[in-house]
């Protein structure tokens, strides 16, 4: 707690008036206007604000770290808590991040309503977009509205990204980004304008990132990026508008820490893969070229908007999505011998989002229905480790045959006003069809693998639907004061299904014999819904935003571990996952921005978050007294806040970072220590110099004590042994320069 005493004294201390000017003891009655870092907001044909935005400014206040993954943008937020190993969030599948207490990848990231995810892991993917290419963005953790594709579900909320369009007016940034551990990042963007008659603009932004791992041996990227946007209005009714979005990124692996090696932070902090191979494949299964991965990514979105009257209006979002991924794994045993498995992703997704928004009399409605179709393709392969550096090919080792799957989604809003009372509700309903799947596995008739079919494997097709309602109500006192309450029933759709194909292959024997196949394993398998409750107090007064909200939440049917006596595995009943737990949770949020000057703003972001589980856990016979225990991995407090300093055209900005104690397992017997850390950075903006509209130079100093922490707590919500933990990165620093022209 040193670091946040020393936070509120520089922050008691501080006086912003220039040199030589005296601090009045009795202040006449002022207007007091800041930068806003986050406001409320709704989706359009709403009336209650059910979201938080995230400003330009709030956007900048992630420096570096959020430049290339969007959840560090949002981690200020209240209710986020984002961790990464890696000092500038480039590594791209090890971070972890939950939304009052739910894993971010059980929830919808859209670009303007347009869903963005993957599978395996289920979710979105936050790394493959610039930060400096979205104007705002909006996060959603209770009621979810229905015009949000939200792909495979929003248990962990949602969250909009709003583009910066290619504007009006010419423009060019030019910036460029140096740092500790060989960092560098390069980002240019172009705007045209406004081309001729025709009113075109177009907008091209290209970035080159790339660093060294802080600790051991590979280094993270090169990563690329390339964004377009196209606006084209058609007379006064209609406006075209195209977004696309390529990025691809390889890096080397952080090697993860047991809970025995987190305990000894001063010897273990810096432990990773293995640089050198020893020819052992006892040890060379860490070697750091066998834990590697690429990923691929490209989108292509369209929006066109109709205006059919003054009280109708059409909306069409059709869109393509493709993902090409390869993760390398080195693993202690595949067969009985070490090895890397080597998992391939090859997804396409293609869909259409159609809405017709009306305004009947003081009613606002939206109708809409979104349509996708996916072709998830995703596999394993084998090798085994050689003494001479090479591998030996063992063939696949979880590899099902799938058709297209299809979502199915309509929805409806209304939404109105009676005088100081605002109301909406909506409706909407997922369909989700899940297609078959015939199962192969390897043999090996004369030592070669071979494919060959395996019924057991197969998996029928099923439709899993839901319905999913939406309410809003709000009060408004006067311009200053509205009081709020929202209900949504939340869900996501079956995932994880890769550990039970790899499970069943493993024991197939075993399973064989007590007469089970694949498919009657995913029988169990089933939606996981929520049901959510937000009340809250809006108060916008004078130089102080506060926003208190209390909320409330219930989980059914949450994948959970359960004990089989049929089946053994080492001589225990076998364990896998169904969808039959259950938890509950309640909490506090309590944002707070407080504009003391025109150049000195407070923010304070606190969350309280009593997340539990509803009942015991079984796991290999054994019954764990879980009931009401803390969720793995949910710590009950956090908190961002900081200091937004300016002076002339220096801007300095000091900022604490809290997460509470959490724990590693179900039992808590893996305690894990709260930490803070603390981060600075300072800048020099200066406009209109010649040509030049802004230049802006910049440093950030991250983790500033060099506090050795954990990050990461890599488990499931069940977790009752196998933890693996990341730590953070140490002291970092990096500087920028960008030019707008």
């Amino acid at each position: 707690m040193i670091y946040l005493i020393v936070f509120i004294v520089v922050f008691l201390c501080f006086d912003p008036a220039p040199a030589g000017q005296q601090n009045d003891t009795k202040l006449p009655e002022v207007v007091v206007t800041g930068e806003k870092i986050m406001t409320p907001t709704k989706q359009t044909g709403e009336t209650v604000y059910t979201g938080t935005e995230l400003t330009t400014k709030g956007l900048e206040l992630s420096g570096e770290r959020g430049k290339t993954n969007i959840y560090e943008a949002i981690s200020i937020l209240p209710g986020v808590v984002f961790e990464s190993p890696d000092s500038n969030n480039l590594a791209t599948e090890q971070t972890n991040i939950r939304v009052r207490g739910i894993r971010g990848y059980l929830g919808a990231m859209t670009v303007e309503g347009i869903p963005n995810y993957g599978g395996n892991p289920m979710g979105p993917r936050a790394y493959i977009y610039d930060l400096e290419n979205f104007e705002s963005i909006s996060l959603y953790k209770g009621a979810v509205p229905g015009d949000l594709g939200v792909g495979v579900g929003n248990r962990g909320g949602a969250i909009e990204l709003r583009p910066l369009w290619a504007d009006e007016k010419f423009g060019l940034k030019l910036s460029q980004s140096v740092g500790s551990f060989e960092y560098k990042r390069t980002f240019l963007r172009l705007d045209s304008g406004t081309i001729g008659s025709v009113q075109t603009r177009l907008s091209l932004s290209y970035s080159f990132t790339e660093q060294d791992k802080w600790k051991g041996p590979g280094d993270i990227g090169p990563r690329n990026n390339f964004n377009f946007t196209f606006v084209q209005p058609v007379g006064e009714t209609i406006e075209i508008k195209l977004w696309a979005n390529f990025n691809e990124i390889k890096h080397y692996k952080y090697r993860s820490l047991s809970y025995k090696e987190i305990k000894d932070l001063d010897n273990f902090y810096r432990l990773d893969f293995n640089k050198s191979f020893t020819g052992t494949p006892a040890d060379d299964y860490f070697y750091y070229k066998y834990n590697w991965e690429r990923h691929k990514n490209r989108d292509f979105y369209g929006f066109i908007n109709v205006k059919v009257s003054d009280s109708i209006k059409l909306i069409f979002k059709p869109y393509i999505s493709k993902e090409d991924a390869k993760i390398k794994d080195g693993l202690e045993s595949i067969q009985g011998k070490p090895g890397v498995q080597e998992r391939i992703r090859d997804i396409e997704r293609k869909g259409l989002i159609s809405e017709i928004a009306f305004e009947p009399g003081n009613i606002k409605a939206s109708l809409g229905y979104h349509y996708e179709s996916a072709d998830m393709n995703i596999y394993t392969e084998n090798y085994w480790i050689n003494n001479e550096a090479n591998l030996t090919y063992r063939g696949y080792g979880v590899l099902t045959t799938t058709e297209t799957n299809y979502i199915n989604s309509p929805y409806l809003k209304i939404a109105g006003t009676i005088e100081k009372i605002n109301w909406q509700m909506g409706i909407k309903y997922f369909k989700f069809k899940d297609s078959e799947s015939k199962g192969y596995v390897t043999e090996y008739p004369g030592g070669i693998p071979t494919l060959v079919r395996a019924p057991d494997l197969d998996r029928k097709s099923r439709i899993y639907d839901i319905w999913l309602p939406t309410a809003g109500l709000s009060y408004s006192f006067d311009d200053s004061v509205e009081v709020y309450i929202s209900y949504g029933k939340n869900f996501i759709r079956p995932y994880a299904y890769m550990p039970l194909l790899s499970l069943y292959n493993r024991l197939r024997p075993n399973f064989q014999a007590a007469g089970i196949t694949l498919n009657d394993l995913f029988e169990g398998y089933n939606i996981e819904r929520s049901y959510n409750v937000d009340f809250g107090v809006r108060i916008s007064k004078d130089i102080i935003e506060i926003t208190p909200t209390l909320f409330l939440s219930k989980h059914k049917n949450l994948l959970t571990t359960v004990s089989d006596p049929r089946v053994l595995d080492s001589g225990k009943s076998v364990n896998y996952q169904q969808n039959i737990g259950k938890a509950k949770g309640y909490g506090l949020e309590l944002p707070v921005n407080v504009f003391l000057s025109n150049g000195l703003t407070f923010y304070l972001n606190p969350t309280y978050n009593h997340l539990t589980y509803d009942g015991d856990i079984t796991y290999q016979g054994q019954t764990f007294s879980t009931d009401g225990k803390q969720v793995v991995d949910v710590p009950r407090w956090s908190a961002t806040s900081g200091l937004i300093i300016k002076y002339e055209d220096f801007e300095i900005i000091p900022q604490l970072r809290y997460i509470g104690k959490r724990y590693g397992n179900v039992e808590h017997k893996e305690k894990v220590a709260s930490y803070q850390v603390f981060d600075l950075k300072l800048s020099y903006i200066k406009e209109k110099i010649g040509t030049l509209k802004t230049l802006k130079a910049s440093i950030e100093l991250d983790n500033i004590f060099d506090k050795k922490y954990v990050s990461v707590i890599n488990a499931m919500d069940d977790a009752v042994s196998g933890t693996t933990y990341y730590v953070g990165a140490p002291f970092t620093v990096k500087g920028s320069i960008s030019f707008t022209f």
